[in-house]
């Protein structure tokens, strides 16, 4: 039986948030920040296909420009808004026009398109958040994922920013076994074609049966394709979550990890009164609207990346190639528990800290990993 302890949540807002025109991009001044500028760098950022203002993996990177630009003194960077995917090449190009010194581009999804720009463009720095670098030997994007160049010395003038997803996932998962009363947990994400959710969502599965060897887990995944049904689509993802829980009414604990979309996979929660966990940022700081169930949030810390990327640029100290960001280096983990923190008893937090610690010697593995870091599926994981 589920625990009804939440009370509804408020009625999910900014279903009707207008998106900005593909090449508009200007949401940031185009002065100094306070203090007066000291560098020249023009900084753009161009987001996957969504929302400036998603709560989530957007908005946190375009935090990180500003971020970024202010640590060095560079005026306040600008955006442009992707509102397809077709126009990813276009809203890169148009920053490369103006020419832009550094050019941030947001998701997994914008990396062949950003590789291109960086061959084509040496004398511009490129930052991709969430996008290992795969290219052949003549450094052009390798679709064959054979990876037989070396984007360190083909490309140094693009950062590829990567995280090990699977390990605030796998502790996600340690959090949901133990809080769980049914022993029937779930995470909803937003498309298996983008690495990054399906490592959360396996490191989620592996955490969870550390715990309790005998535990259900439900994968599910909204969409086939990295599109606005996958991460712009609170409404449908609200949907997928309805329907999942109305076919397995003893779920307990949920999990999202599909952007946007994945605000709605909150929201189901709380108006099933049962436990919700987060990712990529503290929810329950941004997205208030659901706080009340939500527990934790498995984090990326994003804006501290794509800030960090930035400061390395301006000190002249960046390096191409893929970058790996992790546990050891406090990349990633889990947010604070705020108003749940009572739900985490010594026995649990002992749990937590057990697994973190073997996350950071590398005594537990949170899944098996191909040779580019992310889960296999074909070893011993369920099936994305």
């Amino acid at each position: 039986m589920r625990k009804h302890r939440y009370a509804l949540g408020a009625t999910f807002a900014s279903l009707a948030i207008v998106l900005l025109a593909a090449c508009q991009g200007n949401t940031g001044s185009s002065g100094s920040q306070s203090g007066g500028a000291t560098s020249n760098l023009k900084i753009g950022l161009v987001t996957d296909v969504g929302t400036l203002d998603d709560h989530n993996f957007n908005q946190y990177s375009w935090e990180g420009a500003k971020a970024g630009a202010q640590a060095v003194g560079a005026a306040a960077p600008h955006s442009v808004v992707t509102t397809q995917s077709a126009d990813y090449a276009k809203n890169i190009n148009s920053f490369v026009s103006k020419n832009y010194n550094i050019i941030v581009t947001v998701g997994f999804a914008l990396g062949s398109d950003t590789t291109k720009a960086a061959k084509a463009n040496p004398n511009i720095k490129f930052i991709g958040v969430d996008q290992g670098i795969c290219v052949d030997a003549n450094g052009n994007p390798d679709s064959t994922f054979a990876c037989k160049g070396d984007a360190a010395t083909l490309l140094p003038n693009y950062q590829g920013l990567v995280f090990k997803e699977q390990q605030p996932g796998y502790l996600a998962g340690v959090v949901a076994a133990s809080i769980s009363k049914s022993g029937h947990i779930a995470a909803i994400g937003g498309t298996a074609t983008v690495p990054a959710v399906p490592n959360y969502m396996i490191g989620y599965l592996n955490g969870a049966k550390s715990v309790k060897s005998d535990i259900k887990v439900e994968l599910k995944y909204v969409s086939a394709a990295p599109d606005a049904k996958a991460f712009n689509d609170p409404a449908g993802g609200k949907a997928a979550a309805d329907q999942l829980l109305s076919q397995n009414p003893d779920i307990d604990v949920l999990f999202q990890v599909a952007g946007k979309t994945g605000n709605g996979v909150l929201q189901s929660a709380c108006d099933h009164n049962i436990h919700a966990i987060g990712v990529d940022v503290d929810q329950w700081v941004s997205t208030p609207d659901t706080k009340a169930c939500t527990v934790v949030s498995a984090e990326k810390k994003l804006t501290k990346a794509v800030s960090d990327a930035i400061q390395r640029v301006n000190a002249k100290k960046d390096k191409g190639g893929t970058i790996t960001l992790d546990i050891t280096t406090d990349s990633v983990g889990l947010s604070p528990f705020h108003d749940s923190q009572s739900m985490i008893t010594p026995d649990i937090q002992a749990k937590i800290d057990a697994a973190v610690k073997g996350l950071k010697d590398g005594s537990i593995k949170a899944c098996v990993e191909t040779p580019f870091g992310s889960c296999d599926n074909k070893n011993g994981q369920p099936p994305a």
